[in-house]
């Protein structure tokens, strides 16, 4: 082959199945082909499975400096915003709010990476469901960015405490009813029906759960002082640590995700404030590792993120409060020789919007505003965190949009459907791979 032909072997086919492998070679066998298989389901699953894949193609997107590109527009991300990354779950209230719940991959970067990913999900989301056809997914994605636009806009002196809270008493409409019904049909003794049994008076974790399993002896003795150290790391107040946080049970947490999928998870029980079983907590202890977006950084951010997150679980927990309007009291961090874990509980009311019945385009613009406004209010909240100067990422976007507000929204309908139908050519040849 001449040196011509090897040059233009660097082209999209040859990008996928590179990055594909690269990004899952270090997956045990049988969980890559698990994940490959929940990937194949659909474009928008494997969309969901592939993030590195879109920050491969967009950390450098010279069509960030349009709206942002600089220090000023810099705020805690998600880094893997899509649709059901966000969710129903317990705040300290004990009422379910409806919330971004998933922070693996959040790391501090210009706003619109998250905004044209979420954009991006709600075509595909739209797509898989077949339910719209082009012009009401083109309205919901206006109504998104028009939302975004004017929540991010509209800040004020005491945002943070006037946040955009959805509970089944401030929401409205389709979300309201979600949450009454999560409510309703959620508690924590079903949670831990779900996941645990009794037997002898004794509470433990279900292993005929095709989700869990057993750990080793090496594995229960490593979990168990990771959990010591861990407890160093929470910032809430318990009235009885030590009570609170005796561990009744451990079992590995299996075919959790898809992007994560082949991580280490691992499932606590606790005894929590009593000796009854029903008030018993689960924590949801899970492997950390570097986000997408770190492979992709210059040798001079590399150095800069690593001095600053020397330890992944705790970047987690950072994200979490930064991003979060309830942060989780369980929220904390531990590791395992080299590996680092995020600690959470795991909410009585996690539940995910169910975006198939979404039938009516007025309907689908309804959850569209919500997405838009919600993520807008996160990416607020977390640049006051952030900023010595408290609303300086807010007013330097009121800066930069204003009088520019058809162009903001067309930015991002551009940018959501361009890549949405790159993301179905992507699938194509995904599928092709997996048949060879």
């Amino acid at each position: 082959m001449s040196p011509t032909k090897k040059l233009l072997l660097h082209n999209r086919t040859q990008k996928i199945r590179d990055e594909l492998r690269l990004n899952n070679d270090d997956i045990a066998e049988h969980y890559r082909e698990e994940k490959f298989s929940k990937m194949a389901v659909s474009p928008y699953a494997f969309y969901r499975g592939s993030n590195h894949l879109y920050w491969e193609d967009f950390y450098n997107d010279w069509r960030i400096s349009f709206f942002g590109g600089s220090a000023s527009t810099l705020t805690w991300i998600n880094g893997d915003a899509h649709i059901y990354n966000y969710g129903a779950y317990a705040n300290h209230y004990g009422e379910a709010i409806f919330c971004m719940d998933d922070f693996d991959d959040a790391v501090v970067a210009d706003y619109q990476f998250d905004l044209w990913r979420m954009a991006i999900s709600i075509l595909l989301d739209c797509r898989d469901n077949g339910v719209f056809g082009d012009i009401p997914q083109k309205k919901a994605l206006n109504a998104f960015a028009k939302a975004y636009l004017e929540e991010m806009s509209a800040h004020h002196d005491d945002d943070p405490d006037n946040e955009v809270h959805l509970t089944r008493k401030t929401a409205k409409g389709l979300l309201r009813k979600f949450l009454k019904k999560v409510e309703k049909k959620k508690n924590r003794l079903k949670m831990l029906d779900k996941w645990t049994t009794v037997e002898n008076g004794r509470r433990h974790f279900d292993l005929d759960n095709e989700k869990l399993e057993a750990l080793s002896s090496t594995e229960q003795k490593q979990a168990e002082g990771a959990l010591d150290s861990y407890k160093k790391t929470i910032t809430a107040n318990f009235d009885n640590i030590n009570n609170h946080f005796k561990v009744k049970d451990i079992a590995k947490r299996v075919k959790a995700g898809t992007g994560s999928l082949g991580s280490s998870r691992y499932y606590v029980l606790l005894e929590a404030d009593s000796d009854a079983h029903d008030d018993d907590v689960i924590l949801d202890m899970k492997e950390q590792g570097k986000p997408p977006l770190h492979r992709h950084m210059n040798e001079a951010e590399k150095k800069e993120y690593d001095q600053v997150y020397p330890i992944e679980g705790e970047r987690h927990a950072m994200a979490f409060t930064a991003l979060a309007e309830h942060a989780d009291r369980y929220l904390g961090w531990t590791t395992i020789g080299d590996t680092s874990f995020s600690l959470k509980e795991r909410s009585p009311f996690k539940c995910d919007f169910p975006t198939e019945n979404l039938k009516k385009p007025k309907q689908l613009y309804f959850m569209a505003k919500v997405w838009g406004k919600l993520l807008a209010s996160r990416h607020k909240r977390a640049s006051y965190v952030l900023n010595d100067t408290a609303h300086e990422m807010p007013e330097t976007f009121k800066s930069l949009v204003e009088g520019r507000e058809r162009e903001f929204k067309a930015l991002v309908s551009s940018v959501a459907l361009r890549y949405a139908d790159r993301v179905t050519e992507d699938y194509e040849i995904f599928r092709e791979m997996l048949k060879e």
